[in-house]
C-alpha cells in the first residue's frame, strides 16, 4: 500500500524480532525467489534425467532498479494479466514467468506478514488477561485499605473476592467461547490459540459520535480512482436527532444478529446468480422481475411473513464500475463514505453498534448495526428510516458481497413510527474485479413497505423500482465513480486545469456538495436538518412548506427561512425537461435570477462524461444584471434521474473560494429541479419536483407572517406555470 512502512503494515505492538525475519523474507522474495535459472523452470524441470546427479537450482538477483519498478507496479495493480505481464517484462528485461512468478511470491508475502500480526495479536491479548488474573491473585493476597494503607478487609474478605474472581474467570471464558464461535462463523474454520487468524472485536458500547469515522478503516487503496477520504466533498451532515432516535438500548441478540447476517449473505448470493430463477424478465424484456413463487420456495423469511397493506419491491441491475472491489467495499462499509457516494439518496447514516471490524485488517467478516434514512427526492414521497445490520465478506480473490437487512422491524408500532412503515429484506451487492481498474458489481434492492402514505402520483416511480429500486442504486454509483475518475485525471476530456488551480477546484466541489446536500434535506423534509412544517389554507395540499431558524450557521443566512416544495407530472420526456431546464440561453423564461437576460458560463468542472453532469459559474449577461451576484450550479442525469441546483452566491466569497479559500463560510440558499421517471410505460411523461428555499426575515426572533407564506407559494406556482409554457412554445 502507497505511503504505508512495515511498522504501519505490521502494527504498532510487533515484536521486532518476527518484523526481522519479515525483512529476511521480503528480501529474499524480491531477490530472486522467482528468478531461477532457465526462466523460471519449474522443479519438474530439474529433476534427475538420468544422465547425472541433479542439478543444483541457481538464483539470481533483481537489480535494485528492477525491484523498484516492480514494487510500484505492485502497488498499482497487484494481479497483472497476461499483456501487463509481458509489457513489464520488456521494460525490465525479463521473462513473462519470472514476472508472474514474483507477482506470486509477493502477494504471499504480504498474506504471511497479515497472519503473523493477527498471531501476535493474539497471543498479546493472551498475555494481557493472563497478567491481569495474576494481578488480581496478588491483589487478594493481602488487601488493604486505602484511606491509611493497613489491612482493613474481613478474615472472611477473601474467599468473597477469590468467589468474585472466579465468576469474573468464568465469564471471560464465555465471552472467549463467544468469539471463537463468531469467528468460526465468519472464517469457515475453527479458531484455536495457535491459530494463525484473529478477529478483531470490539465491545458493545454505542458510539453516537458522528463527526468521525467509527470504523476506522484502511488507507487509501493505490491505483483506486477513487478517494475514499473526505477528498472531493465534505463529510456527513449528521445531526444528533437521528441518532438520538436510536436510544441507548440495544434490545437484541447479538448471537441472533450473526446468523441472521449469515442467512442474508447465503440469500444474497444466490439472488445474485446470473441464471438464478428467482428472477424473471419483465414483459418488455428489459429489467429483472421477482418470481415471487420460486423465491418463498428457496428462501425462509427471517423478517417473518408480510405485514398487512405492505407491497413488494424487488429488483437487480447489473454493470461495470470504474473502482475496485477493496475501494468499494470500505466506502460502503463506512458510514461517512457511503453518504458522500450517494448523497441524493441518503440523508442521515450512522453505525450504532459495532459487532466486528473485520479480520487481517480488512473487511472481511465486518458486521455492524446501522441506522439510515433513505430518501426520493420528491415531498410526495415520506423519507424511510431503517436500522439494519450489514454484513461484509470476500468470497474470493477479488470478489466481495456486502447484504444489508432490517432488524427490530415494529409492525405494531404507534402511528408515526417511521420504523414501522418500512423494511428491509437482504439486499446490497456483490462486487467482482475486473481488468483496468473496473469492477462489475451485480446490485439487488428487496424492500417491503406501506404503500398508503405513498402519494399516487408517486406509486408507480416506487412500484417500477425506479424509487428505491437496484437501477437507481447502480446508476448513481457509476455517475459518481466516473465523476472522481475525471476529476482527478489530466488526460481525459472537459476539464480546464488551466482556468482554476486544484485546490480552487476542490473548495468549489464542495461548496457544490453542500448546496445539493441542503437542496435535497429540505425537499424530502429529512429528520438530519431540522424543519418544521407549515399547514396553511391558502397553499396546496400537494405543496409542502417548511420552515426553519437560522442564528449560528454560518453555511446559511441568519433569519427565517421558509422552504417549499412540490411533484407534478410533465408531459414531456425526461430527456427534453433536463436539456430545457439546463439551457442557459433561454433560463429567463423561468428564472427570476437571470433578470430577463441569457446566461453566462464563466466557470465549468466536469464530472462526467456526458455535457450535463458539470459544476458551473453563471452570470447574467443582462444590463440591468447585478454585477456583485454570481450563480452557483450543479447538474446531473444518469439513467435512474436528473437534478438541477443553484443558489446566488456573492463575487467576493466566491472569488475567495476560488482561489481555494474555505467555502463553510459562504452562505447560500439552493433552489432546484428534480426530474425523475414517472414510472409509467408509454406516457413519455417525467415527474418534476420543484423546490425554493428563500430568506424571509434577517431577524431569527422576527415572527412568520401568512404574507411570506404566499410569496413562496406564488414563486412555486409561477415557476411551474412559466416551465409549462416555454415548453409548448418549443
Amino acid at each position: 500500500m502507497d505511503g504505508v512502512g512495515d511498522s504501519d503494515l505490521i502494527g504498532e505492538h510487533f515484536d521486532p524480532s518476527i518484523l526481522g525475519r519479515i525483512r529476511d523474507d521480503e528480501y529474499e522474495s524480491r531477490s530472486g525467489s522467482d528468478n531461477i535459472e532457465g526462466g523460471g523452470a519449474s522443479g519438474e524441470d530439474q529433476e534427475d534425467n538420468g544422465e547425472g546427479p541433479p542439478r543444483k537450482k541457481k538464483y539470481h538477483r533483481h537489480t535494485p532498479n528492477q525491484i523498484q519498478e516492480l514494487e510500484a507496479f505492485f502497488k498499482e495493480c497487484p494481479h497483472p494479466d497476461e499483456k501487463q505481464r509481458l509489457d513489464l517484462g520488456r521494460r525490465l528485461n525479463l521473462e513473462a514467468k519470472q514476472i508472474k512468478f514474483w507477482f506470486q511470491n509477493r502477494r504471499t508475502q504480504m498474506k504471511t506478514q497479515m497472519e503473523r500480526h493477527e498471531n501476535v495479536i493474539l497471543r498479546q491479548e493472551h498475555d494481557k488477561l493472563r497478567a491481569e488474573n495474576e494481578m488480581l491473585k496478588e491483589a487478594m493476597k493481602s488487601p488493604v485499605c486505602n484511606n491509611c494503607g493497613g489491612v482493613a478487609v474481613p478474615a472472611n474478605a477473601s474467599n468473597i473476592e477469590i468467589q468474585q474472581l472466579r465468576i469474573e474467570n468464568a465469564r471471560l471464558r464465555d465471552e472467549l467461547g463467544r468469539i471463537c464461535i463468531l469467528a468460526n462463523k465468519f472464517l469457515g474454520r475453527p479458531l484455536t490459540s495457535s491459530a494463525n487468524t484473529a478477529p478483531q472485536f470490539f465491545n458493545s458500547g454505542l458510539d453516537l459520535n458522528m463527526g468521525r469515522n467509527v470504523l476506522g478503516g484502511m488507507p487509501n487503496i493505490p491505483g483506486s480512482p477513487m478517494f475514499t477520504g473526505h477528498e472531493f466533498v465534505e463529510g456527513p451532515f449528521m445531526k444528533q436527532p437521528m441518532a438520538g432516535a436510536m436510544g441507548n438500548d440495544m434490545p437484541y441478540d447479538r448471537n441472533a444478529l450473526v446468523d441472521l447476517a449469515l442467512a442474508a449473505m447465503d440469500e444474497l448470493i444466490k439472488m445474485a446468480q446470473a441464471d438464478s430463477p428467482i428472477w424473471v424478465k419483465s414483459g418488455d424484456g428489459g429489467r429483472d422481475v421477482l418470481n415471487q413463487e420460486e423465491y418463498m420456495r428457496t428462501f425462509s423469511s427471517s423478517l417473518g411473513p408480510k405485514p398487512n397493506g405492505f407491497v413488494t419491491d424487488a429488483s437487480r441491475e447489473t454493470g461495470m464500475v470504474i473502482v475496485n472491489s477493496v475501494a468499494l467495499v470500505e466506502t460502503l462499509m463506512d458510514g461517512n463514505r457511503w453518504i458522500e457516494m450517494f448523497p441524493c439518496m441518503i440523508s442521515g447514516a450512522a453505525t450504532i453498534d459495532m459487532i466486528s471490524s473485520g479480520v487481517a485488517g480488512t473487511k472481511n467478516g465486518a458486521l455492524q448495526v446501522m441506522l439510515a434514512e433513505f430518501q426520493v427526492l420528491s415531498p410526495l414521497v415520506p423519507v424511510r428510516q431503517i436500522k439494519f445490520v450489514r454484513f461484509c465478506k470476500q468470497h474470493a480473490e477479488g470478489m466481495w458481497a456486502v447484504v444489508d437487512v432490517s432488524i427490530n422491524t415494529n409492525r405494531d408500532g404507534p402511528i408515526g413510527d417511521p420504523y414501522s412503515t418500512c423494511r428491509r429484506l437482504p439486499s446490497g451487492c456483490v462486487v467482482q474485479d475486473m481488468p483496468n481498474n473496473y469492477s462489475k458489481v451485480t446490485w439487488i434492492e428487496h424492500i417491503e413497505y406501506d404503500e398508503s402514505n405513498i402519494h399516487t402520483l408517486c406509486r408507480p416511480l416506487l412500484s417500477s423500482g425506479m424509487g428505491f429500486g437496484a437501477q437507481r442504486w447502480l446508476a448513481t454509483l457509476q455517475r459518481q465513480c466516473e465523476g472522481v475518475a475525471i476529476l482527478t485525471s489530466h488526460t481525459l476530456p472537459g476539464q480546464d486545469h488551466s482556468v482554476i488551480s486544484s485546490t480552487g477546484r476542490k473548495s468549489i466541489l464542495k461548496l457544490a456538495h453542500r448546496m445539493t446536500y441542503n437542496f435535497c434535506s429540505g425537499i424530502c423534509a429529512s429528520s438530519v436538518r431540522r424543519w418544521d412544517r407549515l399547514r396553511v389554507g391558502n397553499v396546496g395540499e400537494d405543496v409542502r412548506v417548511l420552515t426553519r431558524k437560522n442564528i449560528n450557521d454560518p453555511g446559511e443566512p441568519p433569519g427565517v427561512v421558509l422552504c417549499a416544495a412540490t411533484s407534478i407530472w410533465i408531459p414531456v420526456t425526461r430527456q427534453r425537461l433536463f436539456d430545457f431546464m439546463r439551457d442557459e440561453r433561454i433560463r429567463s423564461e423561468w428564472d427570476i435570477l437571470s433578470t430577463g437576460g441569457p446566461m453566462q458560463e464563466m466557470v465549468h468542472i466536469a464530472r462526467g462524461l456526458g455535457p450535463g453532469n458539470c459544476i458551473s459559474l453563471l452570470r447574467s449577461s443582462s444590463v440591468t444584471a447585478n454585477d456583485s451576484m454570481l450563480i452557483l450550479q450543479e447538474t446531473w442525469n444518469d439513467a435512474s434521474g436528473s437534478l438541477i441546483v443553484y443558489a446566488p452566491v456573492d463575487v467576493q466569497s466566491m472569488g475567495t473560494v476560488m482561489n481555494g479559500g474555505d467555502s463553510a463560510g459562504v452562505a447560500l440558499l439552493p433552489s432546484g429541479f428534480a426530474i425523475l421517471p414517472d414510472g409509467r410505460s408509454g406516457t413519455g411523461g417525467s415527474l418534476l419536483t420543484v423546490g425554493f428555499q428563500i430568506l424571509v426575515n434577517s431577524l431569527p426572533t422576527a415572527k412568520l407572517t401568512v404574507e411570506s407564506v404566499e410569496t413562496v407559494n406564488n414563486l412555486i406556482s409561477c415557476t411551474i406555470q412559466k416551465i409549462r409554457a416555454a415548453l409548448q412554445e418549443i
